[in-house]
């Protein structure tokens, strides 16, 4: 019987439910957005990126990306200069090969020139078009390499501000039900119910 009329009681609830006023006994404190930029800034943080790579992640404190950063600009740098040397060789060698000058034969410290008989006006001009093509190749390289450089120099200030961005924003765990119970004044009459909050 009591549980039958607890049911009921429920689903009169929330069939003539109506809003009531919570007093909350705590004051909420609101923060502006001026308030929280003068804590954390995300221009600074900008700013200090595009200053010195890295800078931005430190003033973020997120230390742990610094490396990172650092690598990925090492390793960039790195197949950049590794690029130019190849396209530097093989223009030499073309050049070498190209400029009628007997005393120019750079070209013949390449391993590749042991497969090509100069003598032979074919095998010269495979020779000649293979080291026009291996110069383009490592300079179209060399070049897609710069732009990337530039394009990881504006990825890390975009994830310094970010960051910033996100630097006070509350990553809290706390995702609970809460359940109490409670009771309402429906039409001018007392109903017991069950009051349910949750938090994210």
């Amino acid at each position: 019987m009591l549980k039958s009329t607890f049911i009921i009681t429920l689903l009169l609830v929330g069939y003539n439910l109506q809003a009531q006023l919570v007093n909350a006994d705590t004051t909420r404190i609101i923060k502006t957005e001026t308030d929280l930029e003068s804590v954390h800034s995300p221009k600074k943080a900008t700013l200090y990126s595009a200053i010195l790579p890295g800078l931005g992640q430190a003033y973020n404190k997120k230390y742990w990306k610094i490396p990172l950063v650092y690598i990925g600009f090492g390793a960039i740098g790195y197949f950049i200069k590794w690029n130019n040397d190849n396209y530097q060789i093989n223009k030499k060698a073309y050049h070498d090969l190209t400029d009628n000058d007997p005393d120019t034969k750079f070209y013949e410290t390449l391993t590749a020139f042991q497969y090509y008989d100069l003598n032979n006006p074919t095998s010269e001009a495979n020779f000649k078009d293979g080291l026009n093509k291996r110069q383009e190749y490592y300079r179209r390289n060399r070049d897609m390499l710069i732009i990337s450089m530039a394009g990881f120099y504006g990825l890390q200030i975009i994830d310094a501000s970010v960051d910033a961005h996100l630097f006070n924003f509350d990553m809290s765990d706390d995702l609970t039900l809460n359940w109490q119970p409670s009771m309402l004044s429906v039409n001018n009459e007392r109903i017991y119910c069950i009051n349910f909050t949750f938090n994210f």
